[in-house]
């Protein structure tokens, strides 16, 4: 996380939890693991955000999923290149702030051209059109979205790789 946005830590304040539209969370049993966290995201779920969970496995959180996309065990990295291929694809992103803030951006246009909804689906095992739904979800809320993970994205031998795929 440090490489990729200068910080390795979390990027938003547990406070800024309850005013998201959209959480993401992928590879992290929150309830049980940050009980504290999961209530705030519980909290937002009750004020009308929209909580995406990325899991292997069926967490007490999936219950309070708008999406659950239950992928196989180590297959994070192309369900996340294929979000960013349909919103590159479908220009799902700020290009003002792409150009004034990123750099190597056409490279990983490049890197993510592969990764098409149907390929990842065949690894994954999560249906192209949830992919192609989940990424347009995301990419269309409103500004105040969050992606949270913990050790289930980063505890393998390609966590690193987990982590700048997000």
């Amino acid at each position: 996380m440090a490489v990729m946005v200068g910080k390795g830590a979390m990027t938003n304040s547990i406070e800024e939890l309850a005013g998201t539209d959209l959480l993401l969370v992928a590879g992290s049993n929150t309830t049980e693991a940050h009980p504290v966290i999961s209530l705030r995201m519980k909290r937002a779920v009750r004020n009308g955000a929209k909580l995406i969970v990325i899991d292997p496995r069926k967490i007490e959180l999936t219950k309070w999923a708008t999406r659950h996309l239950q992928i196989n065990i180590g297959t994070d990295i192309p369900l996340f290149n294929a979000f960013a291929h349909v919103m590159i694809k479908e220009g799902l992103y700020d290009r003002e702030y792409v150009e004034k803030r990123t750099e190597g951006f056409e490279e990983l246009a490049k890197h993510v051209e592969f990764y098409t909804p149907e390929y990842a689906s065949e690894i994954c095992g999560v249906p192209a059109n949830e992919i192609i739904d989940t990424a347009r979800e995301y990419a269309e809320a409103s500004g105040k979205a969050a992606i949270c993970y913990t050790l289930g994205i980063t505890e393998h031998s390609c966590g690193s790789h987990n982590v700048q795929s997000i």
